[in-house]
Formats: C-alpha cells, structure tokens, sequence
C-alpha cells in the first residue's frame, strides 16, 4: 500500500476501463454476505455528508474561499496557523449537531451481531468525524486520524481533545461565510499542548503526509483477511484509500458498492447499488435466513 496521501485519477492503473458492468441483484449479494467471515467496510465522505456533515468536496464543496485541499497542507498550517485552526475548529464545532445515520448504525450492528458467531467486521474509514464511533462500531482503523484527537508540532505527543472551544480565542470563530474576516489569531493564543506549550495542530492526516505506521500494518491485515467488501460513500479519488476496493477485487473478493453514483473504480466491482448509503445499506447487511437466533 502506498503510504502518501493523494487525491488523483489513477484508475487506469487498476484496468478498471472495459470490464462488464456490476451487478445490482441483491439476492446474489446476501448470498455471498451469508458464508463471508471477514467483512472490510471501506467508508468515506458520502456516508457523513448524509449526516449533514460538510464534505468539502467537488462544487459548493467550499469554506470561505477555499476548498479542503487548500488547507489540509503542512505548508498553509506553517503560514497561517490561524485560518487552519479556524477551519478545523469550524468543523469540530459542527459535528456536535451532527449524528450517526442509518447506514452508520447497520454497519455498528452488522458488528455486534457477527461476533458472537466467530465473523469479524472491520471499518476502514477516510473519515475523521467519528460517527463510526458514536453509532457503536468497535473495529475501526482511522486512515486519515480525528478532528477530537491534537498532535503537538514540538513533541509529538497525541491526546484526544473534545474541548469546546478547544481554545479560548476560537470561540465564535470559523463561519464559513466567505465574507467572513480572518481572526488572525497570535500562535500564543492558538491550542496548545498541556505537556511541552508547543503549537497542536489537528491529528489528521494532511494532503502529501504519510499514513501513520501502525494504521498502515492494520489495514494491510484487515484487506489480507477480508473475503467480502463493502465500499460505502466514498468517491474513490483519494489514495491510498481508492486502490484498496481495486486491489480486492483483483484478487477475486467480492466488493459492492454503496454510493449515490458510479465511481472511477464502480467497473472493477462485483456489485454496485446506487442511491443513499442509509437507504441501501441497512437491508443489504440486515439479519440472513442461515444466521443463528440470537
């Protein structure tokens, strides 16, 4: 797995182009969901977005003046730490009006119900806002980390942080108005880390950074062990994340796709269902026939 993340059109890397259309019979689907032991959900942005969660993405997808590319850099936190923080804390302050849906709830459920019989579910998310979490999923590998959780640029240290504000100064600021007027906040009143008082920054995972090591090593176990994939929301533009559905399904997994439209890597996949993730999903992974009474 390439460790660097991107966002970019390499489907022509996977021989994605000619290949028959997927299938959208969701009676051969439940078939295979029944005997699959080790079920990978691959989610991103559009499982939030149906949330109500800001994504950021593709038109309309912006914050002020900016897209989250724009922002989401090691290189705009060096030169103005405040807008970044600004935006970050915008999107912080947001999710506490926002909760997990439909889909999000079957996926936790779909996990609660397998185990006891010896099946295994693993989230694998580009997503940094914790629904999964709070929805009740157990098994979740974070790719790109957590708007709740700060790094510190001085010593490293990593904390969850749930403060709102997480500072003072960032109180009533971050609309996204782009009117709005930069709060231009001095580094000394910006977050800081209670161990050392050097700059936090968020603990995600930026555009051109590397995932982190550990994150990697799970993931990699997690897609070596998978026999059924399930790619929800998510618009297979960002790698690493976007090879991984491909690379399944090179290998001859299963993957079906949730996703309110055809995506650049729908053509390699088994199966494809098109609408709402919290419309589509729950009756896919809801309780088979040959499943034991609980």
């Amino acid at each position: 797995i390439s460790n660097t993340m991107a966002s970019e059109d390499r489907a022509g890397e996977f021989g994605l182009w000619g290949k028959d259309a997927p299938s959208s019979d969701m009676a051969a689907f439940r078939e295979l969901f029944s005997k699959a032991r080790n079920i990978v959900v691959l989610s991103g942005a559009g499982i939030s977005a149906e949330s109500g969660v800001p994504t950021f993405r593709g038109a309309g997808g912006y914050w002020r003046t900016y897209q989250a590319q724009q922002l989401a850099t090691m290189e705009s936190f060096i030169a103005n730490p405040s807008l970044v923080w600004e935006f970050y804390s915008y999107r912080r302050e947001v999710m506490h009006s926002k909760n997990p849906n439909a889909a999000h709830k079957a996926i936790a459920e779909l996990e609660a119900r397998l185990k006891p019989q010896g099946r295994n579910v693993t989230v694998i998310t580009q997503n940094i806002d914790r629904l999964h979490f709070r929805a009740g999923s157990q098994k979740i590998i974070e790719l790109h980390g957590s708007l709740f959780h700060t790094r510190c640029t001085k010593c490293g240290v990593v904390e969850e942080n749930n403060d709102s504000p997480i500072c003072p100064a960032l109180k009533d600021k971050g609309a996204p108005d782009p009117n709005a007027e930069d709060a231009k906040i001095p580094i000394s009143e910006l977050p800081c880390c209670k161990t050392c008082s050097g700059l936090l920054r968020p603990h995600v995972v930026w555009f051109g950074e590397a995932l982190e090591r550990k994150v990697l090593e799970d993931t990699d176990t997690a897609l070596d062990e998978c026999d059924l994939c399930l790619l929800v929301g998510t618009s297979s533009v960002v790698y690493p994340a976007a090879g991984f559905a491909p690379m399944l399904a090179a290998k001859g997994v299963p993957v079906a796709e949730f996703n309110l439209e055809e995506t650049p890597v729908t053509g390699a996949l088994r199966f494809h269902f098109q609408g709402k993730c919290g419309e589509t999903l729950p009756p896919a992974v809801a309780k088979h026939p040959s499943e034991p009474e609980s």
